[in-house]
């Protein structure tokens, strides 16, 4: 019987609830904070969805509900002006995760002009087990002829342009030698200038060399020790902070020690960054103890990134070479190494980041990546210039005006190096 007069309870102020829910709908003003703001959300979310179906069924031509939610979700991140958040779509995100590879002969070349007139390409890093590593070229060498044309007067893209082609063909190209072969050799720029080495644009003799083109995968980590000096000296470069690459630095740096090297240049030229824990871990290789960064954001409590341990001994002397595009997690593990004084820093300004972003995946197998906090250094430093603006970086203590991303660039940092060691 109890039971029954609950029903005719709940029956009865059925209608009161109905009057009550449509009277609030007009005046959400007048509901409790906690749901009004459940409520205006909703709302919010139910107008997108609703243009979403309107323009899905009504636009004169069909527009699929999926492309136009993707795009609504583009632009409410465009609308942050943000150049760092972004929206990946299921493809682009799929894209972005794969290792970066491109069709050609496995090298890294330079705009930069290799003697008067223009006359090539200057190669700047032979990618390992690469068509043009079998051929021996080498870095400081230049690219001056494609196929029997030579290359004078032609724009770089042009040049590139003759260069690549579909995988398993040929091309044969006419490499010159240095006029004067320096005794540094390595993974990212291989030509040492010193007080003996001849000025920028001395050439040498020509040779012809035939490769078959092939999918190039660029390498996370090259390494290679370099004689300067007298003074045998690690180059390890790193290319992205990409989830395991400390394992693949920590590697690089015990053979280059194990060959001899009595110091070490980390080259994060051109690395726009990756994940925070690789650049903590990263760090950690050079850093024995003590604070890497400071992170804090809106929505996460401040968070302190320690050096985990497991460092190489501090004696061994460091030099970081970067560029105007070292940034992120890379500008983390440079003002790291600078404000411990473990390492001297070589080369331009760096991109001036200061903030981090995280990836979150989104129902669609797209994602979210945006801004989420800002990083601070261990004396407290913010790199970028407030919120998301560019701002000065880190400053080297040995700046480099010209030619940082060419031979000369790392002939400046080893021969930085050597004379820590000396």
């Amino acid at each position: 019987m109890s039971g029954r007069r609950l029903t005719y309870v709940f029956a009865a102020m059925l209608p009161i609830f109905l009057v009550l829910g449509v009277w609030w709908g007009g005046h959400p003003e007048d509901l409790p904070h906690w749901a009004r703001s459940g409520f205006v959300a909703h709302q919010e979310a139910r107008v997108v969805d609703e243009a979403i179906e309107r323009i899905s069924s009504d636009y004169y031509r069909p527009v699929s509900t999926s492309a136009l939610a993707s795009s609504s979700v583009a632009g409410a991140v465009a609308s942050l002006h943000d150049r760092f958040s972004h929206y990946l779509t299921p493809q682009e995100l799929h894209e972005f995760d794969s290792p970066p590879s491109f069709t050609g002969i496995g090298v890294e070349v330079s705009s930069q002009p290799v003697g008067p007139g223009r006359r090539g390409l200057q190669i700047v890093r032979v990618f390992k087990s690469s068509p043009a590593e079998h051929a021996g070229l080498k870095a400081g060498e230049a690219i001056v002829g494609v196929n029997g044309r030579k290359l004078t007067g032609l724009s770089s893209e042009q040049d590139i342009g003759l260069i690549k082609g579909p995988p398993g063909t040929e091309v044969q190209l006419a490499v010159q030698s240095p006029a004067s072969e320096s005794p540094v050799h390595g993974s990212r720029a291989h030509t040492s200038h010193t007080s003996t080495t001849p000025a920028p644009g001395a050439r040498g003799p020509i040779r012809h060399v035939k490769l078959a083109r092939a999918v190039i995968s660029e390498p996370v980590v090259a390494s290679a020790v370099q004689t300067v000096h007298g003074v045998k000296l690690g180059v390890v470069a790193l290319a992205t902070f990409s989830l395991g690459s400390h394992l693949e630095v920590r590697e690089a740096v015990e053979k280059v020690r194990r060959e001899g090297a009595r110091g070490i240049v980390l080259d994060l030229r051109d690395n726009g960054g990756g994940l925070v824990e690789e650049a903590q871990q990263i760090a950690s290789i050079f850093i024995p103890s003590g604070t890497i960064v400071t992170t804090r954001g809106r929505n996460q409590p401040t968070q302190t990134l320690d050096a985990v341990g497991g460092a190489i001994p501090s004696s061994i002397p460091m030099v970081v070479l970067v560029d105007a595009n070292t940034a992120s997690a890379s500008e983390i593990v440079t003002a790291a190494l600078q404000d411990h004084r473990r390492a001297t820093v070589v080369g331009t300004h760096t991109f001036g980041k200061g903030v981090f972003q995280e990836e979150t995946p989104l129902s669609n197998g797209g994602a979210l990546d945006i801004t989420v906090g800002e990083y601070y250094t261990p004396n407290g430093r913010n790199l970028g210039g407030g919120g998301i603006k560019q701002g000065a970086g880190v400053e080297p203590e040995v700046k480099i005006a010209h030619g940082v991303d060419t031979p000369y660039g790392l002939a400046v940092a080893l021969n930085t190096l050597a004379a820590k060691v000396s």
